[in-house]
């Protein structure tokens, strides 16, 4: 079989038409995630700016909105867990945090996000889950160049538990 040159000639142009509206729709769908990447970014400093100079409450709304957002974001769980249990919502904080680990089993090696765990789990009254957590902290035997009394955070906690025993 062959292809007269007018039949090469709409074979190209269909070609260059399909690659034309390839591209012009890959900007149009990129425009939008753009817009949606820097929304959600605003939203998450904003809420990171809120906690950080203690403004709970305030941040507390601001990251219930990012978490419909980003429901599956590692970064977004851990930043509402911390906001939440500022709060004093113990129970919805640990449940952010665990989101947070089983996103990312990594955190586990994170020795301040391991602490902060057991805490909440401590003050959420689940006892044997932040046993669990504070044990593991204190046998890894980390120490936080940040926070030096680490080690004696997790020994108080452990005692408190023992003692309602």
């Amino acid at each position: 079989m062959q292809l007269t040159e007018s039949k090469r000639k709409y074979i190209l142009l269909g070609i260059v038409t399909f690659i034309i509206i390839g591209c012009i729709t890959a900007k149009v769908l990129a425009s939008k995630q753009d817009e949606e990447f820097l929304t959600n970014d605003t939203l998450y400093q904003q809420a990171s700016q809120l906690y950080t100079v203690g403004n709970y409450a305030e941040a507390g709304g601001i990251i219930n909105e990012l978490l419909l957002r980003q429901p599956n974001s590692e970064t977004v769980n851990y930043l509402g867990g911390l906001i939440i249990a500022n709060l004093g919502d113990y129970k919805q904080s640990a449940i952010l945090l665990q989101k947070a680990l089983d996103i990312n089993p990594h955190k586990v090696e994170d020795a301040m996000f391991m602490l902060q765990f057991g805490e909440v789990l401590f003050f959420a009254e689940r006892y044997d889950d932040s046993k669990m957590v504070l044990e593991r902290c204190r046998e890894w035997g980390w120490i936080p160049e940040e926070y030096p009394t680490y080690q004696e955070r997790i020994t108080e906690l452990l005692t408190q538990m023992e003692n309602m025993e």
